[in-house]
């Protein structure tokens, strides 16, 4: 950094905290304990310089250190300061996995390939930091300035490698500007910095101003510069030597942060003119490039001793790369210049850059060169969008689309352009690019294509921001515009109209399932039907037919589904994300199919695992962990939804709650699972999501049946039944009928039982079988009764869900008792209660031991586990360390390092008393059953 007449124990003033915590992360780095720290503030509060301290004393301890800085400009390539972070490390890229090694060659332009993933980008990169810290004597200090300013998908990993790394000798320091909503940091560690006490802003005032500062004068800068240290350096540069020491200054309303380009524009504006056109380029390109500045110079005319004075005014360094002081003196050059010189900067910088070598950029310049529609340059900067795109930058194909659409002179192909990127931009999540797009799209000439299409796009970009009431209907009716148009397209936004339509369930504005439904009948199904009819077709069937005329056709869209993983046919194209609500773990659980239920979440986990889809692994784990549940595995279930959790935090995303309700009501935590169903029925209400209410009211019923309270039960189950939520409705009946039967209102017990029958005939699986066995057995006296128990006991010892096994026993177990059959009671009820004690249903458990207490037999209570208490990550790696994999294989099963699967792995066998993965299988418990055959290892 330049010298600007202080030094840097000035630059440090009033940092003693942030430099304590800086260098606490150092020696923890330099211990081999990964440490992550965010500096967050507003612009010219210090942090460079605390960046530059951070780099000297790094480099003081041996460090290996490497630097980027965000810059502002509209110019997103996709992963170039991703690129620039890992170029020190790129000579080890062999190293890492091939998927990885594909990944982020393609994304950084090395390779052809198809759009990569962000997050096996990511992993690449986690690859990269575990190889380059091999040797612990040279730890790693990577810093990052105004990382506000990062393109987007460089941003996303930045943050999902921050929360990964773990056990690598890493210190990772990001500095960001204090405003707008960072999710990808939200989580790490921060270091606020704030404005400086008085008695410094003093201190540091004073060491900058070589001339005497009258009193008032010095008071009012100190009070205008609100503790901000560059604008206490810079305000005393916009004021004359008589308004310094006369008195005669009179503050105005500006913030610290415009004082501080007033002072690097005067500065600016003191220099020749070759100068100021010099550092107008450089602030013009933000990749720092000299060679490229200064071709683009000689473009200009810019005579070669230009730099000298532009040096000189402290504003701008030329070494290896171009760096300004502060990046406020960069866009105060750049904004306060007249449009025209800009244009012309970028004129001469699109000449300058390479065509074929970075075409990209050149398409950007050429952008910011023109001075109205140009055709030739809308058409690069579409070429750039979908480069862009292939290589997996959202943002920057938004971008460049943006510009394209706004550079097109034609109106036609203007409004095409438009439309496409407001598309892109409802997958990246923006709205207001995108409600801006479909503005210049609507003003254009439309066809009734385009206008079909332009309101599919209104209706998604609604869906996107909020799943609530009014999305289906305005997805209907852009499918029923489609239809005589672009049936395809209709389908697509019909299913897409079904989903939103179950996801507001309850909340939704006028019985819109039928309405889809209905239009989806009168699209005529293509000759080749794609998994997207399949699965339409499935959902209209339930809701026009009935369940049981509905069931043939989901059972044939489950086929469908579950022939596609195995093929790798997907819904839509995304991998994972299929078509919101649609999804075919609610359709197993509607048909009571719990093997595919098994299977379609297990293999849904695999793709997600195989493919590095971190977005759509939170969802599949919390619908394989909701199996688990059903098949009384609390302790895998916990640890898939632990999983989720942490994954959806390095993807800036919330957690998803709805397994964690079921899991909660089971074990009968009380406290916690009342705290979530409260926070899921206030944000459901907020979002209008009504299926999310009618889960949270079942996992309510449930709760409450598992502790007793059957009024309470009662009431829940009834609210939950009043709208056939897909995926769970019939268990809500289950917890109905409990409550009915045990509370004495038995007409609500058999109006709920016809309904859970007409669904159970119609499945017919052994799942479905047992639940009506059960609950008919509820509502029957006598001999009938206990024929129903036993026959339920049947079904349910030959399917999966083993909480409804145990929960047989135990409601058979009380019949008995009341039938005064003590010694046979007892044999259920024991056989419920260690079931449920093992499994840790601790409200089902303890009716068992009641019971038990009440047949005269002693029940103590029990507790689960060995003594010994593992973390999830801790559990998850020795579950996979159990059953054979590799560290390597374990590292990229969880999306952590393998230095770090070493580093749990010690902790493990200390936790343990053992020294070896042999002896780590034998005192662990047995493989549950919830692993698949063909992920076990045999080393």
């Amino acid at each position: 950094m330049s010298d600007v007449g202080y030094g840097p124990q000035a630059r440090l003033l009033g940092r003693s905290e942030q430099v304590a915590a800086i260098d606490r992360a150092l020696t923890r780095a330099q211990a081999g304990s990964a440490e992550v720290l965010v500096l967050r503030g507003e612009s010219g509060m210090g942090k460079t310089a605390l960046l530059d301290y951070t780099a000297d004393r790094a480099a003081g301890l041996g460090f290996r250190t490497w630097v980027i800085a965000g810059i502002e400009s509209e110019m997103q390539l996709p992963f170039a300061s991703l690129q620039q972070f890992c170029a020190p490390m790129l000579d080890r890229l062999g190293e890492i996995p091939g998927p990885q090694r594909d990944a982020l060659s393609v994304a950084f332009g090395l390779e052809a390939g198809p759009s990569p993933n962000r997050f096996l980008v990511g992993m690449a990169v986690l690859g990269l930091l575990a190889g380059a810290t091999e040797n612990p004597d040279r730890p790693i200090a990577c810093l990052v300035d105004d990382a506000q300013w990062l393109d987007d998908g460089s941003m996303q990993v930045l943050g999902f490698v921050a929360r990964r790394l773990m056990a690598e000798p890493v210190a990772l320091v990001i500095a960001l500007r204090d405003f707008g909503d960072h999710r990808e940091t939200t989580g790490l560690r921060e270091v606020v910095v704030e404005g400086l006490r008085e008695h410094d802003a003093r201190a540091l005032l004073a060491s900058a101003v070589p001339v005497p500062l009258d009193p008032l004068v010095r008071d009012r800068i100190i009070a205008e510069a609100r503790g901000n240290p560059m604008a206490l350096l810079n305000l005393p540069r916009t004021l004359a030597p008589h308004e310094l020491a006369g008195g005669f200054w009179l503050p105005g309303n500006q913030k610290p942060a415009s004082y501080i380009e007033n002072a690097f524009h005067q500065r600016f504006l003191s220099l020749p003119e070759g100068s100021r056109r010099l550092l107008l380029t450089a602030a013009a390109e933000p990749t720092g490039d000299v060679a490229l500045l200064w071709r683009a110079a000689s473009l200009q005319d810019i005579p070669p001793d230009a730099s000298a004075a532009a040096e000189a005014s402290g504003l701008v360094e030329f070494g290896t790369g171009v760096r300004f002081q502060h990046p406020l003196a960069r866009s105060a050059i750049y904004r306060r210049t007249s449009a025209p010189d800009r244009r012309a900067a970028h004129r001469a910088l699109a000449e300058a850059t390479d065509p074929v070598l970075d075409p990209d950029r050149r398409a950007w310049h050429r952008a910011h060169a023109a001075g109205g529609p140009d055709e030739s340059v809308a058409a690069d900067l579409e070429r750039s969008a979908e480069r862009a795109r292939d290589r997996g930058g959202v943002a920057a194909t938004v971008a460049f689309l943006r510009r394209s659409a706004e550079l097109t002179p034609d109106p036609t192909r203007r409004v095409t352009r438009a439309l496409a990127a407001a598309q892109v931009g409802i997958d990246a999540g923006g709205a207001d690019p995108v409600h801006h797009m479909l503005a210049v799209a609507e003003a254009g000439p439309l066809d009734a294509l385009q206008r079909a299409w332009l309101e599919r796009l209104r209706a998604r970009l609604v869906f996107a921001r909020a799943r609530g009431s009014k999305a289906p209907g305005l997805l209907l009716e852009a499918a029923r515009r489609l239809t005589p148009l672009d049936p395809d397209l209709a389908r697509d936004t019909l299913l897409e109209a079904a989903s939103a339509a179950i996801f507001a369930g309850r909340l939704s504005e006028g019985p819109v399932e039928h309405e889809v439904a209905e239009a989806a009948r009168a699209v005529p199904t293509p000759t080749a039907p794609r998994m997207v009819d399949v699965l339409l077709e499935g959902i209209s069937s339930l809701v026009l037919d009935g369940y049981a005329g509905g069931v043939p056709a989901l059972r044939s869209a489950l086929h469908a589904v579950r022939r596609g993983q195995r093929t790798g046919v997907r819904v839509d194209g995304h991998g994972l994300r299929l078509a919101g609500a649609v999804t075919p773990e609610p359709l197993a659980s509607e048909l009571w199919d719990d093997e595919a239920w098994h299977d379609l979440a297990a293999n849904d986990v695999r793709i997600a695992r195989e493919e590095g889809a971190l977005a759509a692994l939170p969802l599949a784990l919390n619908y394989q962990a909701c199996f688990h549940v059903h098949a009384g595995e609390f302790n895998t279930a916990a640890s898939l939804l632990d999983e989720a959790t942490a994954l959806s935090v390095a993807a800036g995303s919330p957690p998803i709650r709805h397994t964690s309700l079921v899991l909660a009501a089971w074990r009968a935590q009380e406290s916690e699972a009342m705290e979530l169903i409260r926070t899921s029925m206030e944000e459901a209400g907020t979002r209008g999501e009504g299926r999310a209410l009618g889960l949270a009211e079942y996992a309510t019923a449930l709760l409450n049946n598992g502790l007793g309270r059957y009024d309470a039960a009662m009431a829940a189950a009834t609210s939950a039944c009043r709208y056939e939520d897909l995926g769970f409705f019939g268990w809500a009946l289950i917890e109905l009928i409990e409550a009915a039967a045990r509370s004495g209102r038995t007409e609500a017990g058999e109006v709920a039982l016809d309904r859970l029958v007409e669904r159970t005939q119609a499945s017919g699986t052994e799942w479905a079988r047992g639940a009506e066995s059960l609950s008919r057995a509820l509502m029957s006296d006598g001999g009938t009764a206990d024929a129903l128990y036993q026959e339920a006991r049947r079904h349910l010892e030959r399917c999966r869900i083993s909480v409804q096994l145990a929960r047989a026993r135990l409601l058979h177990g009380e019949w008995l008792r009341r039938q005064a059959r003590r010694q046979e009671s007892r044999v259920e009820l024991r056989s419920a209660y260690t079931t449920f004690s093992a499994m840790g249903a601790a409200g089902f458990a303890e009716r068992a031991r009641r019971e038990l207490l009440a047949t005269g037999e002693t029940a103590r209570r029990r507790t689960g586990g060995t003594g010994v208490e593992l973390t999830s990550q801790e559990a998850q790696i020795a579950r996979l360390a159990q059953i054979g994999y590799t560290n390597r294989e374990i590292a990229d099963h969880l999306f952590i390092s393998p230095r770090t699967v070493e580093w749990h792995l010690g902790n493990l066998f200390a936790k343990l008393g053992v020294t070896s993965r042999r002896q780590l299988r034998s005192v662990l418990s047995p493989l549950q059953p919830g692993v698949p055959a063909n992920q076990r290892r045999t080393g």
